[in-house]
């Protein structure tokens, strides 16, 4: 992987799922606005047009710009199922081709994500938890070789489990801290967040991707163009939150490094440290505007 991709991926709040088996999407969804884009030779494909799907990407990929394919991911079937094997062979192809990343549906063995990251080496794995052995196996999933990110398959892991959850999702809150906390031990980027399948409410995306935020995610898993701006938004600070930040930061100067107050509360290193981290988002946010 080339210095500047791993940042890129690191760094992207959006995530927007193309079928595999529709090459003339590719174009579009890479000019949606999405930071990054996956390929989806999984769920979002019959499983009897699958192997058709690995043929189309195969051709359609000379055609990719190499700015494009550093922003591309490819979603692969899971170990076991009768296409993995297959999957894996086509990506270590366009790995040397300039694939940023891949994402292994249904991840749940580290052994697993080691074998994919000795097949294309380089590239950055997000390994997708969407079932109990993966929630079980999270520390080694995030310890494992060139995996990047975290991401969380809310909807198979619910289908998995036998739950029922709210519209709230109240019930996931313990896999995501435990997401966030497996992450932060392994010194990985935040974890991705899970898809908001209702692609026509905007209200409820932005509930969705605040309660991302609230938690510790630093991106979401997109389904449809129009849900990117609203993802964006919702992870960038607000204004006053950057106006906050601004004020915390000239008042620690002002205090020469020691603890001052501001409001009326202290501010201390933890203050200063998420002032600036605060400041940092904004001003990624705004650099791809």
């Amino acid at each position: 992987m080339t210095p500047a991709v791993r940042p890129l991926l690191a760094c992207a709040r959006s995530f927007l799922f193309v079928p595999a088996d529709r090459p003339e999407r590719y174009a579009k969804a890479l000019a949606s606005g999405a930071d990054a884009v996956i390929i989806d030779l999984e769920d979002a494909v019959a499983p009897a047009a699958r192997a058709a799907a690995r043929a189309a990407l195969r051709t359609a990929w000379p055609a990719l710009a190499a700015a494009d394919r550093a922003r591309l991911l490819v979603r692969i079937n899971a170990e076991g199922t009768p296409w993995h094997a297959d999957d894996v062979a086509l990506l270590a192809a366009l790995v040397r081709q300039g694939l940023a990343g891949v994402v292994l549906a249904k991840a749940e063995r580290a052994s697993t994500l080691a074998a994919l990251a000795a097949a294309c080496p380089g590239a950055a794995l997000l390994p997708l938890v969407e079932s109990a052995e993966g929630a079980a196996a999270l520390d080694a999933l995030a310890g494992a070789p060139q995996v990047l990110r975290l991401v969380l398959g809310h909807l198979d892991l619910q289908l998995d489990m036998g739950m029922a959850c709210g519209p709230d999702q109240a019930e996931l809150a313990p896999l995501r801290w435990a997401l966030v906390l497996a992450s932060r031990r392994a010194g990985l980027a935040a974890p991705v967040d899970g898809v908001t399948t209702a692609t026509g409410d905007a209200a409820a995306l932005a509930q969705d991707t605040a309660r991302s935020r609230r938690w510790g995610f630093g991106a979401k898993l997109c389904i449809h163009p129009a849900q990117i701006a609203t993802v964006h938004a919702t992870l960038a600070p607000s204004a006053a939150e950057c106006a906050w930040a601004e004020r915390v930061l000239a008042a620690a100067v002002a205090a020469a490094g020691g603890v001052c107050v501001l409001d009326g509360r202290m501010v201390d290193t933890p203050v200063i440290t998420l002032a600036r981290q605060t400041l940092e988002r904004q001003a990624l946010g705004a650099s791809r505007l």
